[in-house]
Formats: structure tokens, C-alpha cells, sequence
């Protein structure tokens, strides 16, 4: 595989290990579990560096307590699968799985750049995501600020253009400014 890094999205992030023939958890990055139905090989980035960004035969996956659970070819024991911990599971970009019209994949919207609707203002750029069980977050510079990732205020989603419009509620950057922090002595 010569395709360069860009190519290629997370969906996974290797656990710990489980069991003792070399199967390791993951936790997944996607909503929808059905992409790891028929996932055959992969790449993995991170974890020791004598397999970082190499590719991997999928033996098995299946699901146990919501979790993913791999099987590769070649890792048959727990130190062998302890090796991957912390390993990043990527597929190349062509094989994401299709989404439903309004549904955005969160790499392709990092990098974009937030605009209010209305006055044209340059907001930021969107950095990262943060969830936590309710609507997800656009993550802003860096966590400067967290905008809802709802229709009613991300009104206008570009991936193709880098853009996202947005229309703030009033008092939403006061809210999200990092406060100075206080010494106690």
C-alpha cells in the first residue's frame, strides 16, 4: 500500500487485549456497526512502531457488549495483540460506508471553515469533535469554542467547499470562553 496517509479514516481504536489466541477490543469510531461486517484488511497507525501504518488481514470481527472485537492474521497471543494497543484501524477512504442525505463523516469536516450565515464573520475552524451523549460538538480552534452540531445552528454544511455556515445562538462564544484560571494558595 503506497497511498499516502490522507487516504485513509479511522474507524477503530485498538483496546486492550482479550482472551489469549490474540484478540484485542476496540472501541469504534463510526454509528454505524454494519461497516465492520465485511472489513477484510486494514491499516494500522500508532501502537508499536514495528507495525505503525501497516496493513492487516482481518480474521475476525464480532461484537461483544457493543464493543468491536479484532482478529488479525499473524497475532495469535496477547503479547502480540498488546503490541496494537492504542493503534489506530484504517480503511482507505473509498470504502467508508454510504451515508443518508444529512449525514456528514467528522474527518470530512475538520479543516472546515465556520462562517456565520447572516454576517459572512469568520468564526474558526473546526479542529476536532467532542460527544458526550447529547448532540455532538463541533470542536472550534482548538476547543475556543463548541458549537452544537444541530441543523438549527450549523444551517449550512459544505464538505466539498470547506464550509460550514452557521447561525449562533446570541450569548454562545461568552459562554464558551476559557476562563482565567485561580491560584489557591
Amino acid at each position: 500500500m503506497n497511498s499516502s496517509a490522507q487516504d485513509f479514516v479511522t474507524v477503530a481504536v485498538l483496546g486492550r487485549a482479550r482472551g489469549n489466541r490474540g484478540e484485542i477490543t476496540a472501541a469504534s469510531l463510526t454509528s454505524k456497526p454494519e461497516r465492520f461486517d465485511d472489513l477484510k484488511s486494514v491499516r494500522l497507525s500508532g501502537g508499536d512502531a514495528e507495525f505503525d501504518n501497516q496493513p492487516f488481514t482481518v480474521e475476525r470481527i464480532w461484537i461483544h457488549a457493543g464493543a468491536p472485537i479484532f482478529k488479525f492474521e499473524g497475532i495469535d497471543s496477547i503479547s502480540d495483540a498488546e503490541k496494537l494497543r492504542g493503534a489506530d484501524v484504517r480503511v482507505p477512504k473509498a470504502e467508508r460506508v454510504a451515508l443518508e442525505p444529512g449525514e456528514f463523516f467528522h474527518s470530512d469536516l475538520v479543516g472546515c471553515e465556520v462562517r456565520e450565515r447572516v454576517s459572512g464573520r469568520v468564526v474558526g475552524q473546526v479542529t476536532g469533535w467532542e460527544e458526550f451523549g447529547g448532540p455532538a460538538l463541533l470542536e472550534v480552534d482548538g476547543g475556543r469554542l463548541l458549537i452544537p452540531f444541530v441543523k438549527a445552528i450549523c444551517t449550512d454544511i459544505r464538505p466539498e467547499q470547506r464550509l460550514i455556515l452557521v447561525d449562533l445562538p446570541e450569548g454562545l462564544e461568552t459562554v464558551n470562553e476559557v476562563s482565567p484560571s485561580h491560584n489557591i494558595s
